[in-house]
């Protein structure tokens, strides 16, 4: 019997375990679907790529049929591994604007404010860099410029300046407008996830358990209580109880998924596919909003080959194997996007809407 069950060892899931059972009078359970967070292309930064493309330590999803790209579905990249979506990740630090948590406040949600979660990310934060009154030290979740950073990447900045572009030097200041060098989640060389920062240092912990491979199928209830969590575990069913809360992390998509299998959501689409309604929520599972990824790929002169895609660049892809497995620098240090801005698509936008 534990006090808190987590559902979900991502981003949020990481530090809802690490921080609760920092008091000892507390047991807590963490439930992940996915394995360890092991595979070296996972804190080799340049393994993501591999990642992507072969849909490793991810959920596999897709979209369905989108209208505005002609019917087409979009890969969604969600991770099934310790760290969640952060261990898969490129690595960007990269607060929201201002101007988006006051949003949400306004809304009806005290305590989003931009004013109320900056401590927060002071909180969070060892920014390399040192302390300034955007930034601070100390923090569980280390934040570093990159360490080899691609020669190309300051010809990307320079261009956005020739377009009209303010160059920014730090895209959590003052501002984020403007195109610049990307800050990343990075320390020593590695990628550095919520499951490095927050929960790693803690697994010796006796009032911390960390389930993986335990896929949730649905949450149990007394009454109208939460009180434990019907996992798969090595093709097994089984159940964890608690006596205090579930919290639930297990992203965007699954969260309200997992909510809707265990009563919680429509209620007509819930009977739909035989769930007993618990609680006739129409806005579980409504209202996502996500935005488009789109990758253009551009022909350089073969003095700018940035990964190994010419004889030459082969010859240099072996070497920064070998110069990352020594030394933790080098071409593998990457996290394919280096540099960035954001920007306003139209000169009448009250704030950036577009990011590079």
């Amino acid at each position: 019997m534990f006090d808190y069950i987590v559902v979900g060892g991502g981003s949020a899931g990481c530090v809802l375990a690490g921080r609760l059972s920092e008091d000892p009078a507390v047991r807590v359970c963490l439930l992940e679907a996915g394995p360890a967070d092991g595979s070296v292309l996972i804190h080799c930064p340049a393994g993501l790529a591999v990642m992507a493309k072969f849909m490793l330590n991810g959920w596999g999803l897709n979209t369905t049929p989108q209208p505005g790209l002609g019917g087409r579905r979009g890969y969604q990249p969600r991770g099934k591994v310790l760290g969640g979506s952060s261990s898969i990740n490129a690595m960007i630090y990269a607060r929201g604007q201002p101007q988006d948590y006051d949003h949400w406040a306004a809304q009806g949600n005290p305590g989003w404010g931009w004013s109320d979660v900056l401590p927060y990310f002071f909180r969070s934060e060892n920014n390399e860099r040192g302390a300034d009154a955007w930034h601070a030290v100390g923090g569980p979740l280390n934040v570093m410029d990159l360490r080899s950073p691609n020669r190309f990447s300051s010809v990307f900045v320079e261009a956005g300046v020739q377009a009209g572009h303010a160059h920014n030097r730090d895209f959590n200041g003052a501002t984020q407008e403007g195109v610049g060098e990307y800050q990343v989640t990075h320390r020593d060389g590695e990628r550095f996830s919520a499951a490095k920062a927050y929960l790693t240092p803690h697994l010796a912990r006796p009032n911390l358990q960390v389930l993986t491979g335990a896929h949730a199928m649905r949450i149990l209830f007394e009454g109208r209580r939460a009180v434990g969590v019907e996992y798969r575990q090595g093709g097994r069913v089984q159940q964890v109880r608690c006596t205090r809360e579930v919290l639930l992390s297990a992203g965007a998509l699954l969260s309200p998924q997992l909510l809707m299998l265990s009563g919680i959501g429509p209620g007509t689409q819930l009977q739909c596919h035989g769930i007993a309604v618990l609680h006739d929520q129409p806005g579980v599972g409504a209202h996502l909003h996500d935005h488009p990824d789109v990758v253009r790929v551009v022909d350089a002169p073969g003095k700018y080959d940035l990964f190994g895609l010419s004889l030459p660049g082969a010859v240099r892809m072996v070497r920064g194997v070998s110069e990352w497995r020594r030394q933790r620098s080098g071409m593998l240090t990457t996290n394919f996007a280096e540099a960035g801005g954001f920007i306003r698509s139209q000169p009448s936008e009250a704030a950036p809407d577009v990011q590079l």
